[in-house]
């Protein structure tokens, strides 16, 4: 198993973040999203909880498709996201994103968890753009 892990701050307050956040998607920085369903939404301690399941277009090569047959049925990728109120000022927010990769049943796995979370690192990256992205056409109030 490989574990990435974030921390961001956003110059927004946390309801306006978190707003953003549950409007991401589609968006024009990561077209690979197809789709999110909720399977189970809960509020634990006063923390929300939601248990989401992400349709994502992730290609391979076609040789490596024919060899190995579709790697969903080899890896499982397991995300927790956390956005608080920033300690030292309210009017921003602190995410903290934590990735867990699993690989199992092929060759090299440690390499091929590696190169997952390479393509996470990037994705995170677009997601925090997307966010900054739903911000401005809320604040402006365009259409998502």
């Amino acid at each position: 198993m490989k574990i990435w892990t974030v921390q961001h701050t956003f110059n927004y307050p946390w309801e306006t973040v978190v707003q953003a956040a549950w409007n991401k998607y589609p968006n024009p920085m990561n077209t690979a999203v197809l789709g999110i369903d909720v399977i189970d939404r809960q509020v634990i301690n006063g923390e929300l909880h939601s248990h989401r399941l992400v349709t994502t277009r992730w290609t391979l090569p076609n040789w490596a498709c024919a060899l190995m047959g579709p790697i969903s049925t080899f890896y499982a990728i397991r995300e927790k996201l956390t956005y608080k109120p920033h300690p030292d000022d309210p009017q921003k927010t602190l995410l903290k994103q934590t990735a867990y990769v699993t690989v199992e049943g092929l060759p090299c796995s440690g390499y091929i968890e590696n190169i997952l979370t390479s393509k996470i690192s990037g994705n995170a990256a677009k997601g925090r753009q997307a966010i900054e992205w739903v911000i401005e056409k809320l604040q402006h109030k365009q259409p998502l």
